[in-house]
């Protein structure tokens, strides 16, 4: 069987780069790639693209809308790692574990969009309990994410391992004080929630990893339900999934968030009382965060196993 041809756009950003090594040794794969000082040119780009079976866009949102409206309705899959097309229905959702209409819609799909880091940790949470009827569609949602700073791409990792970098980084910094987190749109749509969730992302000072927090008020949730009872639902809800597993009940102590760091799987935690319930799951934000749900998505679409070269 002749090779599958990829191209990576955006192959030197933090996303493009773990793509490339996660395919590079991949004998089943043909990396296409362009000269150096075209790599920004869309003409160049758009052929190197339309020469693939699959593209992976690891691109600001501006440049991925440029590109994809340039391809028109060229049949080359796309996977885009942006933020522009994740609330478009004209794109698949790439996080099959949220439902096997999620999964089946990316199994057709020409274009998909994968999740970004903070709502992948939420969605992966609140997805199913919408589903199961525990939280209503206008519940008072609260998040709090802690990420590692490569998150933050080229820019931000260069600030924090500046020797001589400002003071205020050795701590936890919070930010998207205005709650206009460019994420909130994908994790209102793909939940099905009426509102916007009340987001508190946190960047820290390691370098991967990712714990997205959930709480929720027993006495305000649209069915009479225990701790217990919601990690029994999601326990079930992820049963068999490869990438996604959901801790025993009641984990106690510390939860270090980069207790995922290097891995592209997902681990999900239940835990708190039966009066307030709290809900986290952890993962490395630049795996099932990025690239990792990327790679996830490309095996599925051209007929691999889900977790062919990834790290579990």
């Amino acid at each position: 069987m002749a090779a599958l041809k990829v191209f990576i756009d955006g192959s030197v950003g933090t996303t493009g780069l773990r793509i490339h090594e996660r395919l590079a040794s991949r004998s089943d794969i043909e990396l296409i790639t362009i000269e150096e000082n075209k790599r920004k040119e869309l003409s160049f780009r758009k052929a190197a693209i339309q020469s693939a079976d699959v593209a992976f866009l690891c691109l600001p949102d501006a440049a991925s809308i440029e590109i994809v409206e340039a391809l028109g309705d060229s049949k080359v899959k796309i996977l885009d790692t942006s933020t522009a097309h994740r609330t478009n229905p004209a794109w698949a959702y790439g996080f099959p574990e949220l439902s096997e209409s999620f999964k089946e819609k990316l199994l057709n799909s020409n274009r998909i969009a994968v999740p970004g880091c903070h709502a992948s940790g939420f969605c992966s949470i609140v997805k199913p309990l919408v589903d199961h009827g525990i939280i209503a569609e206008d519940y008072p949602v609260v998040c709090t994410s802690v990420t590692g700073y490569s998150g933050g791409g080229k820019k931000m990792i260069a600030e924090y391992e500046d020797d001589c970098r400002d003071i205020c980084l050795d701590s936890p910094r919070q930010y998207g004080l205005t709650q206009k987190h460019k994420h909130l749109p994908e994790m209102k749509t793909v939940c099905g929630l009426s509102f916007e969730p009340c987001f508190s992302p946190i960047v820290a000072d390691f370098y991967s990893g990712m714990t997205v927090s959930v709480p929720l008020t027993a006495r305000l949730l649209a069915k009479k339900v225990c701790a217990k009872d919601i990690h029994d639902i999601l326990a079930q809800h992820y049963a068999g999934q490869k990438l996604i597993s959901v801790r025993p009940f009641g984990q106690e102590g510390f939860l270090g968030t980069n207790e995922m760091t290097g891995k592209d799987s997902m681990e999900i935690i239940v835990t708190g009382n039966d009066d307030r319930i709290l809900i986290a799951s952890t993962f490395d934000n630049l795996g099932k965060g990025a690239s990792g749900a990327a790679i996830q998505c490309f095996n599925l679409i051209t007929g691999n196993d889900e977790t062919t070269g990834l790290v579990l």
